[in-house]
């Protein structure tokens, strides 16, 4: 496995090979990182990962310099992963001069995350083209977790006809249902024992739409009521059209309920796709 720190070389590989997938990550990879890389590998002759944590799309206030940095252990995981290189590019690198274009997402990234981190989804979009013009792949894969990321970044290769296929990867769970997330090792103990109700109040809204119930706002309060009961400091809970991310309708048929909440310090995201 090549570990690759300049654009040169990360444009040479590129050169050499007949189809490269591509998975961008800021590191800290757990087995979530590693099932995109699977299906990666199913899609091309070479698979690249990037690590690098993207200063563009933090906040003031958010976790950026705290943001846990372990490449040592995701390059030995990765190798064991099959991973052919790893794009591994400093703040230099990648920004020489500080980044004055970037990409415009449109409205919809300033709802659900995007009206609690404002700016994120525009340093987002930004890096993750910046990202494709790099390394040029032929399919980049994202996990679905991030389902207003991928939607969005979606949306961008298709309306600035990038020529890449994006594929989305399941969201990897724990026993328990909690999402698996780097974000995850903030957590103490008695939050981590706490953090599956998050899924919880997801599957329950999964399963009464699916059973008939179209009284969404209903439903959405009563997981926000939930949450705030067990100490949880919620952003939102919402359904929501799965292709638009459009506000959900009762005639929609394919529908995500997505939910942000903090416990204690640790923001924590997740969501869950049907039909009905």
């Amino acid at each position: 496995m090549k570990i690759i720190e300049t654009i040169a070389e990360i444009r040479a590989l590129r050169r050499s090979a007949q189809k490269i997938a591509f998975v961008p990550t800021m590191g800290n990879l757990h087995q979530g990182h590693l099932s995109l890389v699977e299906i990666a590998r199913r899609h091309a002759d070479i698979v690249v990962v990037s690590i690098f944590v993207n200063r563009l799309q933090f906040g003031q206030g958010e976790d950026f310099d705290r943001y846990p940095r372990t490449f040592q252990a995701d390059c030995d995981k990765l190798r064991a992963a099959g991973c052919a290189a790893v794009f591994a590019p400093d703040e230099h690198e990648l920004y020489p001069q500080p980044q004055q274009y970037f990409v415009e997402p449109p409205a919809i990234a300033n709802e659900l995350c995007g009206a609690h981190r404002a700016g994120h989804f525009r340093g987002v979009t930004t890096v993750v083209a910046k990202l494709f013009n790099i390394v040029q792949p032929d399919v980049a894969v994202f996990g679905n977790k991030d389902f207003q990321q991928i939607t969005i970044i979606r949306q961008m290769t298709e309306q600035l006809a990038m020529p890449i296929e994006i594929v989305g990867g399941e969201t990897g769970r724990a026993a328990d249902g909690l999402a698996l997330s780097s974000r995850n090792g903030y957590l103490s103990e008695a939050e981590r024992a706490e953090a599956p109700r998050i899924y919880r109040n997801l599957a329950r809204i999964k399963t009464a739409a699916e059973s008939g119930r179209r009284d969404f706002a209903t439903l959405e309060t009563e997981a926000v009521a939930d949450l705030h009961a067990h100490g949880w400091q919620v952003d939102y809970v919402e359904l929501r059209n799965a292709t638009t991310l459009a506000r959900a309708h009762a005639d929609d048929k394919r529908l995500v309920v997505l939910a942000a909440a903090k416990l204690g310090k640790t923001r924590l995201i997740d969501n869950l796709e049907f039909n009905i």
